[in-house]
């Protein structure tokens, strides 16, 4: 990989509004550290871009010289997509503004903005879209490949609310893309990831959540864990749909007010129920998990949305060394349980668990093929098998956990393929496995828009061998004017 030279640095410096960060600057350590502790990447040089048109001038000074990109919105990828050695990295994290129009229930993203930036903006009025359970997550990262959460059996994931988005594409145009406007590139970055450009800018459509929101936390010892399975399994299928059940095997208890001393750190089985419509029908499920199979505690109570967004931040903060991988279940079968019992107690971090999402409702009801997501949208659950440990040394065992319990329950799972945001380092044929019958016409996006993979920092979709469209030519520098198509309002 080719290093920064000065020419290249003098231009960005000429052209760019943001900070560069060189291996020689105060900030680099702390710049170039990502979520996942296990990454520790050396780029050339950091780019805190200001303005999409900072991006722009980026990816063309990148292209001129060789350099690889890598891409930083909330750094929160288990392989470090968003740092690289030797890399030009397009950090967003100053681009993390956001303004709603709740009489259109819009809210309006920039590209490096967080889920917390998010949240807080949306539910001052309100309102919320779907998006994931960790709030230091970024939102860019997250809806690319899908983006599930609390919201998704009530309003879909976070692709099925993108209105438009703004994107730097490799030949330096910044375009607008939307169901008329460039309409292949739109269906393909609902799901497919970072492949295609710079995403700078993102338009939601809002729904009214919150402020108050009903939680509850039920937990079972390992000795449960079968009957307590065997209950969130029978649990989902007759559940409100407003409300959400995620069931957690192998979570060690925290030290916390809530968790009686005599089961704070115990290992066992979760599961969190949230309600979003009447607090009754959140009441009628408690009482019904509680008469079935009385938990060893619970938590029961109201909480501010934005408080449910950032519940899991705490055993997710920044810092562990992480790995992980994920499967689509049918259900929760016998088999399946069998499995994930006899798992649980070999784990050896005490942050480590495996997280299921039931997803159907308005998640079941887009069709397969409005989207480039690669998951199925029949009911089913996903399961995030999530490896997170205090210290590198912890890490081997953990990751080989991890492993082993993926390949004892790939006898259960929907295909081949996995949730494009929770694969470890995948090769071309993963990536094959995940998109199915999608994947040769998200190569032949990726030719249009990037035919010489420039954007290969993800999960990688290659480009098609020639591009299926004609297209303007790479410029030749990043100092010429911006072929912009500007956001209509």
């Amino acid at each position: 990989m080719m290093q920064a030279n000065g020419e290249v640095l003098d231009a960005l410096r000429s052209n760019i509004h943001g900070e560069l960060i060189e291996p020689e600057h105060a900030e680099y350590a702390a710049a170039r550290r990502v979520w996942n502790a296990d990454i520790d990447r050396r780029p050339a040089v950091i780019a805190r871009c200001e303005s999409v048109d900072d991006v722009r001038t980026a990816v063309l000074a990148a292209t001129e010289a060789g350099l690889e990109i890598a891409v930083r919105g909330g750094a929160h990828s288990f392989p470090g997509y968003s740092v690289g050695d030797g890399a030009l990295v397009i950090d967003l994290s100053r681009m993390n503004r956001v303004s709603v129009d709740a009489e259109t229930r819009r809210a309006r993203v920039e590209g490096g903005a967080l889920l917390t930036d998010l949240d807080a903006a949306a539910q001052a009025h309100g309102l919320a879209t779907p998006a994931g359970m960790i709030s230091h997550t970024g939102v860019g990262g997250l809806t690319l490949g899908g983006g599930m959460g609390w919201l998704s059996r009530l309003a879909g994931l976070s692709i099925d609310n993108l209105v438009s988005a703004e994107i730097v594409v490799a030949d330096g145009r910044i375009l607008q893309v939307d169901d008329q406007r460039h309409p292949d590139l739109f269906w393909a970055i609902r799901g497919g990831g970072g492949n295609f450009g710079v995403v700078t800018g993102f338009e939601f459509r809002l729904h009214e959540v919150g402020p108050m929101v009903q939680f509850g936390l039920f937990f079972w010892g390992l000795d449960q864990g079968a009957a307590a399975l065997r209950l969130m399994r029978d649990l989902v299928h007759d559940l409100p749909i407003s409300l959400n059940a995620v069931s957690v095997a192998g979570l060690t208890t925290p030290s916390a007010p809530f968790v009686p001393p005599e089961h704070q750190f115990a290992t066992g089985y979760a599961l969190m129920l949230t309600g979003f419509g009447d607090p009754a029908e959140h009441d009628q499920v408690v009482q019904r998990v509680r008469s079935t199979l009385p938990p060893l505690f619970d938590l029961v109570t109201p909480m501010p949305y934005v408080a449910l967004q950032g519940l899991l931040d705490e055993p997710n903060a920044w810092g562990s060394y992480g790995y992980d991988k994920g499967a689509y279940l049918a259900d929760l079968t016998d088999d399946v349980i069998d499995v994930l019992t006899a798992y649980v107690p070999k784990k050896s971090s005490p942050l480590s668990v495996l997280v299921f999402y039931w997803l159907d409702g308005a998640y079941a009801q887009v069709a397969e093929e409005a989207t480039a997501f690669g998951g199925p949208r029949t009911p089913c659950y996903f399961g995030n098998f999530i490896g997170l440990c205090p210290t590198q040394e912890m890490l081997p065992a953990e990751r080989q956990w991890i492993r082993a319990l993926a390949d004892d329950l790939s006898p259960y799972t929907l295909g081949s393929g996995t949730y494009v945001n929770v694969m470890p380092e995948p090769d071309v044929s993963d990536v094959q496995d995940v998109y199915g019958a999608k994947f040769t016409r998200l190569q032949a996006v990726k030719a249009n828009y990037d035919p010489s993979n420039v954007f290969h920092r993800n999960a990688n979709i290659p480009p098609a061998v020639a591009p299926a469209t004609d297209v303007p030519a790479p410029v030749a520098t990043s100092t010429r004017t911006p072929e912009r198509e500007e956001v209509e309002t």
